[in-house]
């Protein structure tokens, strides 16, 4: 398996791109909604079937459940071309999320716009952003990876979303996400690469 690195296209303070997309059931979930009376949003692309992702989905899990009673959204998102990715179709996220309990919202990017507004690269992919939506984190979950040894904290997340819940800035350098990259449509591939 490949491993991809976050971009890092947008920058510190740069608004979130807006969305609204649809959950594994249907349900529409916006940007507006999603942050409104939040201290802070974070935002993970994802898919059910990538090591990477596997590896801190439980994690990811108690992260958002922990900030969620600190008035903190956390919202999946995944982009994979389910046409040759069926594992990661509307269906299989449903139940990847009830397996490993995430309370939150996990959206599905059919068209791969949002995925390319974000400059999302990998699966996970994480950003997090401060009460006015803008830019405060980009990067890893913490640094363990899938097969490399460690204990799973979120130190690189939980540390990025206590500052932002301040609306300060974490501190660059940011060390970038990998994982497996996000599985594009044929002829869709975005150009920062």
């Amino acid at each position: 398996m490949a491993e991809v690195p976050s971009t890092f296209q947008l920058k510190p303070r740069q608004p979130a791109p807006d969305f609204s997309l649809p959950d594994g059931k249907g349900n529409i979930h916006n940007l507006e909604s999603l942050s409104e009376g939040k201290k802070a949003l974070v935002v993970a692309f994802v898919c059910n079937h990538c090591p990477f992702v596997v590896h801190l989905a439980k994690e990811f899990g108690e992260f958002a459940q922990e900030f969620a009673e600190k008035e903190v959204q956390v919202v999946a998102i995944s982009a994979n071309d389910v046409a040759n990715y069926p594992q990661d179709s509307p269906q299989k996220m449903v139940e990847f999320a009830a397996a490993n309990n995430w309370d939150f919202p996990y959206l599905y990017d059919e068209s791969q716009n949002i995925a390319k507004a974000y400059a999302a690269a990998c699966t996970p992919d994480f950003y997090v952003f401060d009460v006015n939506n803008e830019l405060t984190y980009a990067g890893q979950f913490d640094d363990t990876r899938p097969g490399r040894g460690g204990k799973i904290s979120g130190d690189d997340l939980r540390k990025a979303t206590e500052l932002a819940l301040d609306s300060e800035v974490s501190a660059e350098p940011w060390y970038p996400s990998t994982g497996c990259n996000i599985k594009w449509k044929p002829g869709e591939s975005p150009d920062y690469f």
